[in-house]
This record gives C-alpha cells, structure tokens and sequence, in this order.
C-alpha cells in the first residue's frame, strides 16, 4: 500500500516533529509533503526522507518569517500538487496542511494537533493588545476567510484523531466532526539514567517553552520577579525581547540548547513550570521522565495526564495564584517512582501500536 505523509512545516523539532518521526518509522518508505523544510533542524529520520515542499520554500529566509504569510497558506495548499497517487494519508496537522487535496480513491486520517488555534480560543492570545498594530489589523480582516477555509478544507479528511480529550471538544466545537483520542509519546530512552536513580536537584526552577503568547512565560516571569527565587528559561520565539525586557536578575534565559543540556537541566530543576494551556503538554511528560515533578496551571492537556502525586496545580493564570502553588509545592515531597510511573503510560511504542490498531480499523482491518 502506497502511503504519504503530511506536515505543516519543519523548521524546529518538537512535539509535532517527533509525532512525525514516528510516522516515518511505521511507514519508513513514505515520502513527506510540507509546506516548508529547513534541512538540519530536525531529526535525522525525517531528513533522510524523501520531502517535497511548497512554493513557500523557495522565498529567502522563509523558515523566520512564514508566520506572515498566513493568510496565503490557502492558496499555496490549493495548489501544492501530489506527486503521485496514494492510497493513504497520515498527517500531522495543527494548521493547514490537512488541506491538500487527497488522491482519488485514498484514505487520509489526520493526526490533529489542534484546530487553528490562534483562528479560534487563542485568537486574542496571539492578536489582543500586547501584539503589533499589523498585526491585530491583519487577523481581524483574515479571521473569518481563514477559518471558512479551515473548515472546509477538512472535506479532504476522512477520519480525525485528537491528541487529547481537550482537542477532540475542539473538534467537535469548531469542525462538527467526530474524532478518536490518542496521546502522543515521551522518548523515555532520552532519560533512562533517571529509571532508578533519582537526580541530583539544585535550587532553580525551569521552563522549557517556545516564547508564544498562549505559553504564558510572562506570566511566569512576572510571578519569579515578585518571589525573588532562581528561574531559568530554555526556548526562543517572537516575545523573547520583551520577556528579556522584564526579567530581573533571578531569572536567566539559556537559549534553545542541545537534547543532552535541556535534560540535564530539567532532570536538575526544583519542579517544571508550565503556565499555559495547551492542547497535550510533551514538556510535562519529559519533566516527569527526568526526575522533576510540576506547578502547572490547571486547565487544558495538562489534566490528562498529571495527578496531585506528580504536579502542583494553580488555579487562576495570575501571578498570586502561580506564586501560591510554588509555595504549596515547596511543602510537598513528590516520589521519584510515581513521577516516572505517569510518563511510563505514554510511551512511544504504545503510540505507534495505537496509531496502526486505528489505521487498520479504519482501513477495514487490513495494510495490505
């Protein structure tokens, strides 16, 4: 059976990219479709596959400035051509990409990341008042074409499949459609010297995000700059200026670094702190895998797969409520064994049986 898979656009290597990798490693001989690829920034999987861009692409530094080019997206989906037929489709989704117009005769299912999110719940997130003037006009004109076109492009997906119970209620919301629920993964090979030993904690706190607005990282700066405890910051983004901006002296940025660093780090950090809403949340997995329990704000993803024996939740995204919950965090012992036991529950291998079981039964129980 000839098989393609779909992803929006490679030019970084989280939690989406390595839900792709995995892909790759089901159906090794597919070839990938993305908007954008930017050679080298992700894993070598990927890189060795056979990868066929958009039009985008070929545009001077692309890979910094593609958010701009939003509202073409549809158009360039529209005429970004198969190379052959196929007869199925796997994507990796949370923009556009499920769009491409499918083979005759194919089946796509698409693995759906989120909806549009900063077209729906977080547009005022992304483009409320602390965004560029261009930048709220722009959306506002835009907003109601792009999610028509989300909406309707979605005739090209025969079956959904949620990243969470947070996603599918999305799914259902925005696109009225029905959908299946499977968790993405943690690479628990990553932190295998943590199986038994428990690491050695120093007395920072971390977080590991991108530097969006939905993250919350500010909030999470405004938070440390009141408490006055030791907070470093791993990740880059388009708030990174500001944020730097607004930290005080306690608060130290890093950068984006090295698997093997981002690990030491985080296996090192007093707790996780994860302030946004997100639709699944791979940090809190990796968090748990090394070794550091969480303070996360309780709402979205996060509550499929933390409990109060691994995480400290706050209830209000403001800055009393975080400081509250590490207060209430600094009270508690989080045992090294439940910590790793939760993230054990969302490994690779149990995602990619998960992904063939439903690939099979939506296929009529046979990959030829």
């Amino acid at each position: 059976m000839k098989v393609a898979l779909y992803h929006d656009w490679l030019t970084g290597f989280r939690g989406g990219e390595r839900v792709l990798e995995a892909f790759c490693e089901l159906f090794p001989d597919a070839p990938i479709y993305t908007l954008i690829h930017q050679e080298g920034v992700s894993s070598s999987v990927i890189d060795q596959k056979t990868i066929y861009t958009s039009k985008l692409n070929k545009i001077p530094n692309i890979q910094n400035n593609y958010r701009k080019f939003l509202p073409a997206f549809p158009h360039v989906i529209k005429s970004f051509k198969l190379k052959d037929k196929y007869d199925l489709i796997l994507s990796s989704s949370h923009c556009v990409i499920k769009g491409i117009e499918k083979s005759a005769g194919a089946t796509h299912i698409s693995y759906i990341h989120s909806p549009m999110r900063y077209m729906y719940d977080q547009f005022d997130n992304y483009f409320g008042k602390n965004a560029p003037r261009y930048q709220q006009l722009g959306a506002k004109v835009f907003r109601r074409y792009l999610t028509s076109w989300d909406i309707n492009s979605n005739k090209n997906v025969d079956h959904m499949i949620a990243n969470s119970n947070f996603v599918q209620s999305r799914i259902t919301k925005y696109y009225q459609r029905d959908s299946s629920v499977i968790h993405p993964f943690v690479d628990l090979e990553d932190f295998k010297e943590f199986e038994k030993i428990p690491p050695h904690k120093s007395d920072y706190f971390i977080i590991l995000s991108a530097f969006a607005p939905n993250k919350k990282v500010e909030l999470a700066i405004r938070a440390f700059n009141k408490n006055g405890k030791k907070l470093k910051i791993i990740g880059s983004g388009q708030q990174e200026n500001y944020l730097r901006e607004i930290a005080k002296n306690n608060i130290e940025f890093l950068g984006n670094l090295e698997r093997s660093e981002v690990i030491k780090y985080l296996s090192q950090a007093q707790a996780l702190i994860f302030p946004g809403v997100e639709d699944f949340g791979i940090v809190p997995l990796e968090s748990m895998a090394a070794g550091t329990p969480v303070i996360a704000f309780k709402a979205g993803g996060v509550l499929e797969t933390l409990t109060n024996k691994v995480c400290e939740f706050f209830d209000e995204s403001t800055v009393e409520s975080l400081n509250s919950g590490i207060e209430n965090f600094n009270l508690k012992n989080f045992s090294h064994n439940e910590l790793r036991h939760q993230s054990e529950k969302f490994s690779r291998d149990i995602f990619k049986r998960k992904i063939m079981d439903e690939i099979k039964f939506k296929m009529g129980g046979s990959l030829g």
